[in-house]
C-alpha cells in the first residue's frame, strides 16, 4: 500500500480566535493530500480535467481528535483505502508537529463527464490510473475482478 505524506505550515488565516485550526480547513488539507497522492502515483488531476473529466466528492467523513494550532506544522497522510474501478475512497490521517493524531477521515469520489455528470469507469477510460490505484491499494493483480 502506498501512503503519501504532505507537510502543511499552519497559517494564521486557517485558525480561529483560540489559535486552533478551523474545522473546514481540514477538508482543504485532505484535498492537498489527495493531490499529492495522485502526483506520487505519476498523474496530474488537472490533465484529466482538460479532457472533460472531473472527480467530485460523493461522501466525506472527518473525525477530529487533537487540535492543530497556529505556528505548528501538520502532516497529512493519504492513501487509497477502497477502489472498485468506478469509485475510489481516499483515507487520511492528519498529525500535529509533535506526532499526535489530529484527524482521521475519508472521502469517496467518482469520475464523471464534466458536461453531463455521467459516471465513467476509471478501469476502462484511464487504465494507467486503474493499475496504479490497484497497486497503491496493495490489491494483487489476481483479485482485480471484472
Amino acid at each position: 500500500m502506498h501512503i503519501s505524506t504532505k507537510e502543511i505550515e499552519v497559517r494564521y488565516a486557517e485558525t480561529d480566535q483560540m489559535g486552533v485550526v478551523y474545522h473546514s480547513n481540514y477538508l482543504i488539507w485532505m484535498e492537498l493530500g489527495r493531490t499529492k497522492l495522485i502526483e506520487d502515483l505519476g498523474f496530474n488531476y488537472a490533465e484529466m480535467e482538460k479532457e472533460g473529466v472531473i472527480s467530485p466528492v460523493i461522501d466525506i467523513q472527518a473525525s477530529y481528535k487533537t487540535p492543530v494550532r497556529y505556528g505548528e506544522k501538520a502532516v497529512i497522510k493519504t492513501w487509497v483505502s477502497e477502489y472498485d474501478g468506478l469509485r475510489v475512497t481516499y483515507s487520511y490521517e492528519v498529525y500535529t508537529s509533535s506526532g499526535q493524531l489530529s484527524l482521521t477521515g475519508n472521502s469517496r469520489h467518482v469520475c464523471v463527464k464534466k458536461d453531463s455528470f455521467r459516471p465513467i469507469s476509471i478501469k476502462r477510460s484511464y487504465t494507467d490510473w486503474h493499475e496504479a490505484y490497484l497497486k497503491a491499494k496493495g490489491q494483487p493483480e489476481a483479485t482485480k475482478g471484472s
